[in-house]
């Protein structure tokens, strides 16, 4: 048996950009199984707060920006006063992109990468930090997007970070050598907010070429992030595809 398959599933798990959609179905799934979540986004939302409340125990929220890496460490440090020594991560949180590179502002085109790649990028070496200093073995999952492997136009900048963080993914297993097991989510398209920016004739080609007829869900997605937090697996490095094999 590998050093990898030895590392304990997570029962603490911190999950940026959890307050709504994917964030929100990942932190509410972790609970359904029996995990302690801490969740922040740059604003707590009603059904986060609701979370908190019913689970009073087992949840921590707050208002975080992600790229306010001293607000992510004082957050960090309140999780493992309350709850002890944080067991998984999650990299949720990131902003989209509506625009073709042309015509995407040098602003827009540094806060995406900002938001998506370097401070997804400083929140994983904070709390690997800790987990190496406590002697823990913990679990890293990035979600990232097909974006990174099949290009959409409109997403230049947004499909750049998010194939850095797969590229991330696989040297940072490598480097950590099995005493953590780092892996990513790449999901499809959802129908949201994020996605609007390839219209809907884009849309309905991708439904089209997708064997499973329909855009990702969520429901689809979290079952996969929580076996890489919860289940004995040897699974390390990995880029886990959930499209219904529309990327393919």
């Amino acid at each position: 048996m590998s050093d990898s398959a030895l590392v304990p599933p997570s029962t603490v798990v911190l999950v940026s950009g959890g307050s709504r959609g994917l964030g929100l179905a990942i932190v509410t799934d972790l609970l359904d199984a029996g995990l302690t979540v801490a969740a922040f986004a740059r604003s707590v939302t009603p059904e986060l707060e609701k979370l908190a409340d019913v689970h009073p125990d087992r949840v921590h929220v707050g208002a975080v920006d992600v790229t306010d890496l001293a607000a992510a460490q004082g957050f960090v440090r309140a999780v493992e006063a309350r709850f002890g020594p944080i067991d998984g991560l999650v990299n949720n949180a990131a902003v989209g992109q509506d625009s073709m590179h042309t015509h995407t502002a040098t602003a827009d085109i540094a806060r995406i990468v900002e938001t998506n790649l370097t401070a997804p990028l400083q929140l994983t070496r904070l709390v690997i930090r800790r987990m190496l200093g406590q002697g823990r073995r913990g679990r890293v999952v990035n979600v990232t997007s097909i974006c990174a492997q099949r290009g959409f136009p409109g997403l230049v900048a947004y499909s750049a970070t998010k194939g850095g963080m797969d590229a991330a993914t696989r040297s940072l297993a490598r480097e950590l050598g099995g005493r953590m097991l780092v892996n990513a989510v790449a999901p499809g398209f959802f129908a949201s907010e994020m996605s609007a920016v390839l219209g809907s004739t884009q849309l309905d080609q991708i439904v089209r070429r997708t064997p499973t007829g329909h855009l990702t869900e969520p429901a689809e997605v979290v079952p996969v992030v929580r076996m890489l937090l919860c289940e004995h697996t040897n699974i390390n490095g990995q880029v886990i595809v959930v499209d219904g094999a529309a990327s393919i």
